[in-house]
């Protein structure tokens, strides 16, 4: 890997006002993005989509737990995988109580979906001290 070059602090000052202003665009323009799609409209799912969980099936209404939103994260978990995906596991590890309680106190609740079997969720689960 190769270093920067070294620069005055009169240089890197100019180089990081520039690139400030670059960056604060970008944010801008996500921003921008993010309204976009907040102002996207809705498709009505009619789908009797059912989930298996530690409640037994489930429907998709369910999983809102009589809230008005709900965030549902896919647990990434491959058939014959002794773990679950590492960046989903990271952030799964990242679910605490205040984060739960911040979203509930925002009408939200916060779910994950898997592909795997509940039995070998379950057991990931127990090792991760979920």
């Amino acid at each position: 890997m190769s270093l920067p070059d070294v620069v005055s602090q009169d240089e890197w000052r100019a180089q990081r006002v520039a690139l400030l202003e670059r960056e604060k665009q970008l944010t801008r323009e996500r921003d921008a993005l993010n309204a976009d799609r907040r102002r996207m409209g809705m498709v009505e799912v009619t789908t009797p989509y059912t989930f298996t969980g530690p409640q037994g099936e489930v429907p998709l209404l369910d999983l809102f737990e009589g809230r008005r939103q709900l965030i549902v994260g896919h647990f990434m978990f491959g058939p014959g995988w002794d773990e679950g995906c590492p960046s989903c596991t990271a952030g799964a590890d990242e679910v605490a109580p205040g984060l739960l309680e911040h979203l509930h106190a925002r009408d939200t609740t916060l779910a994950y979906v898997s592909r795997a079997p509940l039995e070998q969720l379950e057991r990931y689960s127990r090792t991760r001290g979920w």
